[in-house]
């Protein structure tokens, strides 16, 4: 155990940490040369194309160090703030990390909820300064920052540079001296933290550990302690670019386990595996059910391929098991399904590998948080509300909860007026501020995550000239004045524009809507009105007026009453057309709504 290390690395998006790791992959020699491709632990064309990690990786190095041989077990993990339980499971089977901070960029939002992440769990944190070879590094003022905020000494920060592999072998040298070896107890029973899974078609899942205490042996029956479910390890083994299968791994290392699992449910991020003879008495803490933040609705273009659409996210949940969903059917869209995602980003994610893996072109309604309601009969009983339409008649409610977050911003001071009117138009509350630097500034705010759901990081990233970084935890839930904002066009409710908006804000949302709906709507034979309610009230309305003939046109000279009977039949005509013309929603109109502020 003296000669393991188990360390991962934290950073913002695109501080270069898969570039770093692909450095020390070379360096320890774990791939050849011919093997190593860029960014060689990112394998989804998606995480190559935008330069972010989504999945976190494990790779098993060795390395000789004073004659001696060490295992160095890395734990790749995702950069984005929607990832966050993730990072903590990985960051819970380290005993070290590295915290790579970008020398152009300085520290980030990201980087800064990461790192107490880290010291939550009292690793020895390695601060590392990337990117010292481009033209705009600022590697003094940078590393003036990262000591203002761990507390150490300006030699400690280690200087590299991913791309050209300076500094990569002393980096190596300081894991092994700084990084402790791992505590556990071989002879007690077992336990192995549970940090990621993938899905294998053709052996199940694979779930990837860290024993924590005891050892685990091939062919042992071993029983997953959350689903409390036991299973047989039909092969164990580590892992490098391949897996290397072996009989038993000891305590403090890294490994995988592959045991015919054939559902992704059954495999929890956090778990722990015992054995079933010698049972440990209790988990290892900290495990936590994932809960979706963020549902749409996504429904396919062809109604036809419903089941289709099914398959496809059966598949991906097996990939991606933060993803829940199940069948809903909506009077505009047909049948479809009502899916949680864990944020903005990866709801973009399954839509992206929808179309590429599956070939499925979808329609996603409006995305919406999930909020409690509570009736007047049972004021105490929540009632949880996924779905504008799910929730209850005004006349019966007592109140609406939704859920608020703590949001943290780091920006350059320039731009601290824009970002905070921002944040307030957003129903947001400043709550604390605090200078990193004489430019840099670190705004703490609590606000509605409906709010954040809809633009809001991308009117930050333009307010900002993209300086702004943005990070977030929930806070909790509050009550709050929401009402839902039907649109009813030609009278008719259409289901997957509905909203549940904060009441302030439901006039004029009302009003957006209605005027980019009349914008995008063809216009048919006969007068549509487009309306916006709550409840039985209209609180805005716009009319697509009528294509119409000049039937008049044949009548010149004469008398009044011909051209009159011929208007009146036309109107005639015209009323009844309105009472069975249906009028179709394009899906551009849908799509407009999610930018209504553009």
């Amino acid at each position: 155990m003296k000669n393991i290390r188990n360390f991962c690395i934290i950073a913002h998006i695109d501080h270069g940490k898969s570039t770093l790791a692909d450095r020390l992959l070379q360096q320890t020699k774990t791939i050849s040369d011919r093997e190593l491709q860029e960014q060689t632990l990112d394998d989804m064309d998606l995480e190559r194309e935008r330069g972010i990690t989504i999945k976190s990786h494990a790779i098993q190095m060795e390395h000789e160090y004073k004659g001696e041989k060490y295992i160095l077990n890395l734990i790749d993990t995702p950069g984005h703030v929607d990832f966050s339980y993730e990072v903590s499971r990985s960051i819970a089977a380290c005993e070290g990390a590295l915290l790579i901070v970008d020398a152009a960029q300085s520290i980030q939002a990201q980087t800064i909820s990461n790192l107490y992440l880290a010291l939550e769990h009292d690793l020895e944190i390695i601060p590392v300064l990337n990117k010292i070879d481009l033209p705009s590094a600022n590697p003094e003022e940078v590393t003036d920052e990262i000591v203002n905020l761990l507390g150490c000494k300006p030699e400690d920060v280690l200087r590299v540079s991913g791309k050209t592999g300076v500094g990569v072998a002393e980096l190596l040298e300081e894991i092994i001296e700084r990084i402790p070896s791992p505590t556990g107890d071989p002879e007690a029973p077992l336990q192995a933290l549970i940090f990621d899974s993938v899905f294998n078609p053709f052996r199940g899942i694979e779930a990837y550990f860290k024993v924590v205490n005891g050892s685990i042996k091939k062919g042992q029956k071993v029983k997953f302690m959350a689903t409390n479910k036991t299973y047989d390890a039909d092969e164990i083994g580590t892992l490098k670019l391949k897996q290397f299968p072996k009989t038993t791994i000891q305590c403090g290392d890294v490994g995988y386990i592959i045991s015919g699992i054939k559902e992704a449910k059954e495999v929890k991020v956090g778990d722990t595996i015992t054995s079933t003879e010698k049972p440990a008495l209790n988990p290892i803490e900290g495990f936590e059910e994932v809960k979706p933040m963020v549902y749409a609705g996504i429904y396919p273009v062809d109604t036809e391929e419903y089941e289709l659409l099914r398959s496809a996210l059966e598949k991906l949940q097996l990939n991606d098991a933060s993803l829940v969903f199940e069948p809903e059917s909506s009077a505009a869209l047909g049948f479809g399904f009502r899916c949680g995602f864990l944020g903005m980003l990866h709801m973009e994610i399954i839509q992206e590998r929808l179309d590429r893996e599956f070939k499925m072109t979808v329609i996603t309604t409006v995305p919406n948080v999930s909020y409690n309601a509570y009736l007047n009969k049972n004021p105490d009983k929540a009632v949880p509300v996924h779905n504008p339409s799910e929730l209850p008649e005004p006349t019966m409610l007592d109140r609406v909860e939704e859920p608020y977050i703590k949001a943290s911003i780091i920006t350059k001071s320039d731009f601290i007026g824009s970002v905070m009117t921002l944040c307030i138009e957003k129903r947001g509350e400043l709550t604390n501020q605090s200078y990193l630097t004489t430019d840099r500034v670190e705004l703490f705010f609590e606000m509605p995550l409906a709010e954040v759901v809809f633009d809001f990081y991308d009117r930050l990233k333009t307010i900002s000239k993209g300086y702004a970084s943005f990070d977030y935890a929930p806070h909790g839930m509050k009550a709050s004045k929401l009402v839902k904002v039907d649109i009813l066009i030609n009278g008719e409710p259409v289901d997957a524009l509905s909203a549940l908006i904060h009441q302030d804000n439901a006039y004029t949302i009302g009003k957006k809507m209605c005027e980019k709906l009349k914008e995008l709507i063809p216009r048919q034979q006969f007068d549509i009105p487009i309306q916006a309610a709550i409840g039985a009230k209209i609180i805005a309305r716009e009319t697509i007026k009528a294509l119409r003939k000049d039937v008049t046109a044949k009548c010149y000279g004469g008398d009044i009453s011909r051209k009159r009977k011929l208007l009146e039949k036309q109107k005639e005509g015209k009323k009844r057309m309105r009472q069975i013309g249906r009028v179709e929603v394009p899906q551009s109109a849908f799509l407009a709504v999610l930018k209504i502020n553009d």
